[in-house]
């Protein structure tokens, strides 16, 4: 039987890593982040604070969705972390695997603002959250597939509703 995948998606700054480690502590799947499958030129563009193209993230989703399918094909879970910014985008990731969903963390732009100025050691300046916003095409209903999260400060109060939505889904 094939793995699930779920893929943790929204703007830089949201919290998708720790909403998918916090999913991956719950589940035992394989955590993979996002950001690891940038090719050092992407990680160089953004740091120089350059928002990515549709060109620059083609070999980046790419990869991911190779990985993916490799594990998911093993029967193995998995949980990812990745933008997903445009539909374009998550048809590539959801390319031949049934078994996906999407968390799509829902934020305002000053919110997530706060969270991105705060934390350190971080390749994505706060700087492009604008443009992060600017190429976003939320889920609509037609992606039966996502379930959107409203994120909210209270981080523990955030994880219980996601795995409340997963469970629901049955995805826990």
């Amino acid at each position: 039987m094939r793995g699930k995948c779920i893929i943790v998606m929204g703007v830089s700054g949201c919290g998708k890593s720790t909403i998918a480690k916090a999913i991956q502590q719950q589940t035992g799947a394989i955590f993979l982040e996002g950001d690891d499958f940038h090719s050092p030129e992407n990680i160089a563009k953004m740091h120089s604070g350059h928002p990515l193209n549709d060109q620059d993230r083609a070999g980046w989703l790419k990869a991911i969705h190779e990985k993916v399918t490799a594990l998911t094909e093993d029967s193995k879970d998995v949980i990812v972390s990745c933008s997903a910014l445009k539909k374009s985008y998550r048809d590539i990731l959801r390319r031949d695997i049934d078994n996906m969903l999407f968390v799509y963390l829902k934020g305002s732009f000053a919110l997530i603002h706060s969270w991105m100025v705060a934390r350190k050691h971080h390749f994505m300046p706060a700087g492009l959250l604008k443009s992060q916003f600017n190429t976003l095409e939320e889920p609509g209903s037609a992606e039966k597939d996502t379930i959107t999260i409203h994120i909210q400060p209270n981080l523990k109060k955030e994880i219980h509703q996601v795995f409340e939505r997963l469970r629901g889904r049955g995805y826990m």
